[in-house]
Formats: C-alpha cells, sequence, structure tokens
C-alpha cells in the first residue's frame, strides 16, 4: 500500500480517522493525502469563507504530519457535495485505502438514501476502512467474513495485499442459516431433534467454508462458523465482540434495487451499528 487518502470533516470523528490513518501509515511506509469537501451548495462568500479556512487547517494538518510524524503528505480541497466530492478525489487520487470516520446519523435520510459514507462505499472502486473505535494501536484480531459467494472471494482477495493486519490474528467467518429452524411449527420439534439438525448444519457449514478456503488463497485465517439465530449483520457484530475483533472486513456486493433501496446490505446494516472498525472491500473490477 503506497497511498491512503482520509476524508476529513475536522471534527471529532475525523480526528479518530486520522490518528488510524497515521498508524497504517507508518506500519505500512505509505503517504497520506488530506481531502476536505466544501459544500458549493451555498452563498458564495460562505463557501469562499470555508474554503479558506479549510486551507488553513488543511495546511497546518499537513504540516503536523510532515515534520512530527514524518510522514508524505499532500492535502486537496474540494468544492461539491460531499458525497460527490469524496468520490471525484478518489477517482483523481486512485488511493489503496479510503479512511472516513462514522457517519452522524440521520434517521430519516438514512432509512431512504443512505449515508454519505454508505453511498460512497457503494460508488469507489477502493477499500474503505471507518474508523469507530479510537485508535489505540495496531490491530490485534482481524476478523474477515462470507457468504461463500463469488463476490465474496473476489473481494477478499484483495485483503492481504493490503497489509493492514501485519501481526494481528486472522479469522474468516461464515453466519450460516439452519432453514427448519425458522418454520412456524419448528417449536414442536423434540429438543434432541433440533440440536441433532442444527450439529448437522454447523457440520456441513464448516466443510462449505473450507472448500470455500480451498479455492482461494487469503493467507492463514482460522474458519469460523456461527448460526444464524437473528439476523446475519446481528450475528457478525455477536461475534466479533466474543473474539475480540478490532477490525471486521466485510465485502461491498450484495442486494441491489428496491429491496437494498430500503433495508439496506447486511455491509451497511454492520457499518452503522459496528463500536469497531470495519473495511468494505469491494470485488476487484476489471481494467
Amino acid at each position: 500500500m503506497k497511498n491512503i487518502m482520509m476524508a476529513t470533516d475536522f471534527s471529532e470523528r475525523s480526528d479518530r480517522a486520522l490518528r488510524r490513518a497515521i498508524l497504517l501509515a507508518r506500519q505500512l511506509g505509505a503517504g497520506i493525502t488530506l481531502v476536505h469537501v466544501v459544500d458549493d451548495d451555498q452563498q458564495r462568500r460562505i463557501v469562499e469563507a470555508e474554503r479558506d479556512a479549510a486551507e488553513t487547517l488543511l495546511r497546518q494538518m499537513g504540516e503536523t504530519l510532515r515534520d512530527a510524524d514524518q510522514l508524505e503528505c499532500e492535502t486537496r480541497i474540494i468544492l461539491a457535495s460531499p458525497f460527490a466530492g469524496i468520490v471525484q478525489a478518489v477517482e483523481d487520487g486512485k488511493p489503496d485505502l479510503l479512511v472516513i470516520g462514522p457517519h452522524r446519523r440521520q434517521v430519516l435520510r438514512d432509512v431512504f438514501i443512505g449515508t454519505t459514507a454508505e453511498r460512497t462505499i457503494r460508488a469507489v472502486g477502493c477499500p474503505v476502512l471507518m474508523v469507530n473505535a479510537p485508535p489505540a494501536g495496531n490491530y490485534r484480531h482481524v476478523m474477515q467474513t462470507t457468504d461463500l459467494s463469488d463476490g465474496s472471494r473476489e473481494a477478499l482477495q484483495r485483503f492481504p495485499s493490503l497489509g493492514i493486519s501485519g501481526e494481528a490474528r486472522n479469522s474468516l467467518l461464515y453466519v450460516y442459516d439452519a432453514p427448519a429452524l425458522r418454520l412456524a411449527f419448528s417449536h414442536t420439534m423434540p429438543k434432541s431433534e433440533r440440536e441433532t439438525y442444527r450439529s448437522d448444519e454447523s457440520r456441513d457449514a464448516s466443510r462449505r467454508l473450507s472448500e470455500f478456503l480451498a479455492t482461494a488463497n487469503f493467507g492463514g485465517v482460522a474458519p469460523m462458523v456461527r448460526f444464524e439465530a437473528t439476523t446475519a449483520q446481528h450475528e457478525i457484530l455477536e461475534a466479533a465482540d466474543a473474539e475480540k475483533a478490532d477490525l471486521v472486513v466485510i465485502s461491498t456486493h450484495g442486494q441491489t434495487g428496491i429491496a437494498k433501496l430500503f433495508i439496506g446490505s447486511v455491509t451497511e446494516q454492520v457499518l452503522r451499528m459496528s463500536p469497531v472498525d470495519v473495511l468494505a472491500l469491494p470485488p476487484l473490477r476489471s481494467a
């Protein structure tokens, strides 16, 4: 990894993301590009005032990173909507990784069109790291996730080359379903029969995960399976908490169209709910 792009709005949330970007840049020997988007849908004098203030702040941040942290740093200001500006910066700069802070929740807007962060993740072709937790050093346990699909495989194949995990423990989680336990009459099944069924489904899930791992080189990861007792996103976050993972890796392929518009993909729900950092990996795109 050579170029980390970090989008900042100068908030405390962005400061947290900047600290993580600095840690990664030191770990990987990468440079940092700081980007700030000034919303240009305002009166011209307001836009100019915000641009001038942002230039001063970015210049100071860049000098600190170069002088105190000994990191290569570039800065850029874009006049656009937050979403369009970040996408433009990624298209122009082609970073290896985009780092952002957690979103500010606006309930009705989020329900219908998603946050700027989620829209950005769907639109850009590079991995996006959402920094949710205060950085306390390099990652210790990276928990990758998969639904065993080709899209997930293609996305996860990008992860080792990023070098983010370093010396961290690596695991790969597959949340499996046991359809018969969801049926209306499942409570009438004897307890022993339910346990046997679930045990069989767990063994089958472990077998399928092993086969999935054999089809691609993900590096040394420990396979994990977990029953989808509630929702996939809830089980992912429960597993992250139980295993003390400080980074969850998830692919961005998933639902499209009306279903995604109203209920969101598993990726988006994890992004909204996770107390730990989340790395969203898009599949590799053909040139």
